[in-house]
């Protein structure tokens, strides 16, 4: 199994730069990401993993998010699966963390 975080906890360790030398991972489509997205993610469509895996780090913290959290917690599975042992679901998606920062995302 693989750990998930908060949307609010994952909030407050972004802000206070908590995240260290951790990825954050956004596995929406790209018209998801120009709609909204965080800086400091980097985008990797749920499809095209697969074939990305050696772009991934495996010594690092991942923390996964997607839409509504349901897309990050199959890529938190699948990369377990495949040998990421540090891999962690934001609950709720981005449509959490942006109702956190006042943004309406759907």
């Amino acid at each position: 199994m693989f750990e998930s975080i908060e949307p609010e906890a994952f909030q407050a360790k972004t802000d206070n730069g908590e995240l260290g030398d951790a990825l954050m991972l956004d596995v929406r489509e790209p018209y998801e990401w120009e709609y909204y997205h965080w800086e400091q993610a980097q985008l990797m469509p749920m499809n095209s993993i697969p074939g990305r895996l050696a772009e991934l780090p495996m010594d690092r913290t991942i923390y996964i998010v997607c839409a509504h959290g349901v897309r990050s917690a199959n890529v938190c599975y699948y990369l377990k699966q495949n040998g990421f042992d540090d891999v962690i679901n934001v609950e709720g998606g981005m449509a959490a963390l942006a109702a956190l920062r006042g943004f309406q995302y759907d």
